[in-house]
């Protein structure tokens, strides 16, 4: 089989096979692309023994697909629209908003500037303009201190919007989860660091 021709039938078990297949299946996937292990400093300026690079995942081709289908499985019934910071939930936002469609339960999709846009309407959020008071949810790619999605919230609460949860890929356990909670927020998350890690430390033994 054609390379072409695996990615094709990937693409279709990944588009229909159940969540929680599907969810260790992303799981492998984050092991083998984002997960590193080394000497490495974090955005938030700490040092690390790990770096888990999740854009390797979120913009892999059926990675995206995997996100969408499983994040929009945890959004409550009432979300219209998922949003965060930019550049990291960008993907990850626009999977969940492509999935939406296709299971016929549109969410939308916002962008969370870091900064004023500085031409146009200065805006700080990109996308859809949505009713005040309506309940968005922010969407994170990997969660250490939880300042970078704490930003978003502001932002979108600033410009009358409901949030009250923020969804994770990985939670790193570093007090991002401890912080939400401090300020009202429900947290979420696909995976722990504790499972990254013992899920790589799992395959590579297997390979010995």
């Amino acid at each position: 089989m054609d390379q072409q021709q695996h990615q094709v039938t990937l693409n279709e078990s990944v588009a229909t096979t159940d969540l929680t297949t599907l969810r260790h299946w992303l799981l492998d996937l984050f092991c083998q692309l984002a997960y590193k292990e080394g000497d490495f400093v974090l955005s938030s300026g700490q040092q690390s023994s790990y770096y888990i690079n999740g854009k390797q995942v979120t913009l892999h081709p059926q990675g995206a697909l995997a996100i969408g289908r499983l994040l929009l499985a945890m959004l409550p019934e009432n979300t219209q629209a998922v949003a965060g910071l930019t550049l990291g939930a960008d993907p990850m936002v626009s999977a969940v908003s492509v999935v939406s469609a296709y299971q016929n339960r549109p969410v939308f999709a916002l962008i969370i500037r870091k900064e004023a846009k500085g031409h146009g309407t200065q805006a700080y959020i990109e996308g859809p303009t949505l009713p005040p008071g309506a309940p968005v949810v922010v969407l994170e790619d990997v969660v250490t201190t939880g300042q970078s999605a704490m930003k978003a919230v502001k932002r979108l609460q600033d410009a009358g919007y409901q949030v009250n949860q923020i969804i994770a890929l990985v939670d790193r356990q570093q007090g991002g989860g401890e912080l939400y909670q401090a300020e009202g927020l429900e947290f979420h998350r696909l995976f722990t660091i504790d499972e990254l890690k013992a899920h790589n430390a799992m395959n590579n033994g297997s390979k010995m």
